[in-house]
């Protein structure tokens, strides 16, 4: 009766030994499942352009709203819509028929007037007259005199011409129509040197320099670039907005005025720098962190950041030349827990 008990025991004795040595595997496979995979990069200086990227207008050369100087009615109307213009054009007249009877009766009064100056002159002469008679009459001359002058202004304001050569825009009223001098008859604009208009943070100023040339894109056309020469900067900066607003002339032509734009002013041509892509940065509310391998392990350093590129951001604090940066699977990554390298990257590879 022993023998039996003992061979039972034996027999279950193994089996708790079969599947304790099973379940470490297990274990063990678990354990090495759990291990997040990651690519990394090794960070290197590379040569980079610093360039600040700004919102931009275009800007016609010239550009006015062709308004009256007075109101009155509509007698001829000449606005060859989307057509060139040259200067001194008469776009449009108004009603003056009263101004002319004005005149009319003026230059009827002021012949009366140096008739009777004349005369008076003659027998001042003769002692005929006293002095304050003869400079009466004198001022009867020069005062409708100025009564002329001030008419023929009057009629000149009815007339409105273009102020230089250009391309006239749509038209905005009708012959016949009253207008008065918030009426827009139509808006005149010179395109043959176009302009870009944009604003720079205060702390750019210093590369805001006259005659540099900057880069500008249109949204329109991504693909085509352009340049524009710097031609000014306002001296005084924006106490709302701390903003400097800067002027630069466009070489060619080919986008509208009123267009938006963006202009890329370059800062440092020659600048080498530690960059990785953008998405190997974990943001945080008040730190971004990238995550770095050493041993095997993870571990979270605080970044600072500068220039910004399509796919890649330069990091001036935090990573050093020659530092493991881990740039998928940031995610999966914990704190000090270990990680499995799968492969080293290059920068390009994450460029499209």
């Amino acid at each position: 009766m022993i023998k039996p008990i003992v061979c039972a025991i034996a027999g279950f004795s193994f089996a708790l030994l079969a599947c304790h040595t099973k379940k470490g595997k297990n274990t063990a496979k678990a354990t090495s499942a759990s291990i997040p995979v990651v690519d990394v990069l090794i960070a290197t200086p590379q040569s980079i352009v610093s360039q600040i990227e700004a919102n931009g207008t275009v800007v016609a050369n010239e550009y006015v709203e062709l308004r009256p100087e007075v109101s009155g009615r509509l007698t001829y109307l000449n606005v060859p819509e989307g057509k060139p213009v040259t200067k001194g054009t008469v776009v449009a007249t108004i009603n003056d028929a009263d101004l002319q009877a004005q005149l009319a009766k003026l230059k009827v009064q002021l012949q009366l007037a140096e008739i009777t100056e004349q005369r008076n002159k003659k027998l001042l002469n003769i002692n005929g007259i006293n002095q304050s008679d003869y400079d009466a009459s004198l001022n009867q001359v020069k005062s409708i005199q100025a009564d002329i002058a001030y008419t023929q202004s009057l009629i000149d304001k009815t007339i409105i011409k273009a102020p230089f050569d250009g391309t006239m825009g749509l038209r905005q009223v009708s012959p016949g129509a009253y207008v008065t001098p918030a009426s827009v008859i139509a808006t005149l604009q010179q395109l043959n040197r176009l302009k870009i208009d944009f604003t720079m943070p205060e702390e750019y100023a210093r590369y805001i320099r006259k005659g540099n040339t900057v880069i500008v894109k249109s949204d329109a056309a991504e693909k085509s670039t352009q340049k524009a020469t710097i031609i000014a900067a306002e001296p005084q900066i924006n106490t709302a907005t701390r903003n400097i607003k800067v002027r630069a002339l466009l070489e060619e032509g080919g986008v509208n005025p009123g267009a938006f734009v963006k202009v890329i002013v370059a800062t440092n041509n020659d600048k080498k720098a530690i960059l990785v892509p953008t998405n190997a940065l974990i943001p945080d509310d008040k730190n971004k962190q990238a995550v770095l391998v050493k041993n095997g392990k993870a571990f979270f350093v605080n970044v600072e950041t500068g220039v910004r590129q399509a796919d890649a951001v330069e990091v001036v604090k935090g990573i050093q030349k020659g530092d493991t940066v881990v740039v998928t699977g940031v995610l999966f990554a914990r704190p000090q827990n270990a990680v499995q390298v799968r492969s080293v990257k290059q920068l390009s590879e994450f460029s499209n």
